[in-house]
């Protein structure tokens, strides 16, 4: 029996390249952010959940002491310990595991920072109860993630490509959602913020090995949807699209 974890892993063992290169991945004004929040607060120790090609890891360990990049494929977390030293950061700890099972001592982290990595997780409460288990006093989640939509059209619509495209794709959640599951593993809401991501939809495929004939459905579907869906989604001819971000700044 297959677990999700392990499609998880089966689908970004041969990918670290990839999302190390990916233009997405290595630009955003949420970087910017991460900096004067880790700076006006003082953190230390910050964990990048979800590390991926390691990008939140190289923006935020000049600012730190000590960085964990910490992501449930081996070879991820391998290509962000190898970038690190090769880039001169010597205070990054390179460590996998899942993010429903948190291998630290509680209050370890003054900072957890996860970025487009919670709509691969198994089991966001579980996660969030865990991140909530390892910060420190006072401090904070920061999570950037694709928003879901709370209309059934356009969220059935949006999973559904995301899914053909990359099979270990779980949920995007929309902004309710992410609401609930602040709320209900202790956290204060401090900051709610939109941000919009175009994404070219040649590199948003060929990143995930995405075969032709998924490619096909995804291009078939994008074609078929509603003009409001298409609207919203501001998809092109050739198929690409934009989708809205969610910025939220959490407090323990």
């Amino acid at each position: 029996m297959t677990t999700q974890h392990q499609v998880n892993q089966q689908q970004y063992q041969d990918k670290s390249q990839a999302y190390l290169n990916s233009a997405v991945h290595a630009q955003g004004i949420e970087f910017q952010k991460m900096r004067k929040l880790i700076q006006a607060h003082q953190f230390k120790r910050v964990l990048d959940l979800g590390c991926g090609g390691g990008h939140v890891t190289y923006q935020i360990a000049p600012c730190v002491d000590e960085v964990v990049a910490y992501d449930l494929t081996p070879s991820m977390v391998e290509l962000v310990a190898q970038q690190s030293r090769e880039r001169g950061f010597h205070n990054v700890i390179g460590q996998q595991g899942a993010a429903e099972s948190l291998s630290f001592a509680d209050q370890s982290f003054d900072c957890v920072i996860t970025r487009y990595s919670a709509h691969h997780w198994q089991n966001v409460m579980q996660a969030m109860s865990e991140i909530y288990r390892v910060l420190a006093k006072n401090g904070k989640l920061v999570i950037v993630d694709i928003l879901g939509n709370a209309n059934p059209v356009m969220d059935t619509f949006f999973q559904t490509i995301e899914t053909i495209r990359d099979p270990s794709h779980v949920r995007n959640y929309s902004l309710q959602e992410w609401m609930h599951f602040a709320e209900y593993a202790g956290f204060k809401v401090e900051t709610v913020e939109k941000q919009s991501l175009d994404l070219e939809f040649q590199s948003w495929t060929q990143r995930m090995q995405t075969p032709k004939h998924a490619v096909e459905t995804i291009r078939y579907l994008q074609q078929k949807a509603s003009d409001q869906t298409q609207q919203y989604y501001q998809i092109q001819v050739d198929g690409s699209f934009s989708s809205e971000v969610l910025w939220m700044v959490l407090a323990k």
